[in-house]
């Protein structure tokens, strides 16, 4: 039994991790933007 850090199991891990938060940021980052856009053009029209 080894005690390696680099096991095949923690690599999936932050495979996972990795590729969950690239996916978060290709939705979060395009939406915040049109929620800041849209909320920018309703305060020009209502105020």
């Amino acid at each position: 039994m080894s005690n390696n850090p680099a096991s095949p199991d923690n690599t999936a891990v932050n495979t996972a991790t990795g590729k969950l938060a690239l996916g978060w940021a290709l939705v979060g980052v395009p939406l915040a933007y049109g929620v800041y856009e849209t909320l920018t053009r309703v305060a020009a029209l209502f105020g």
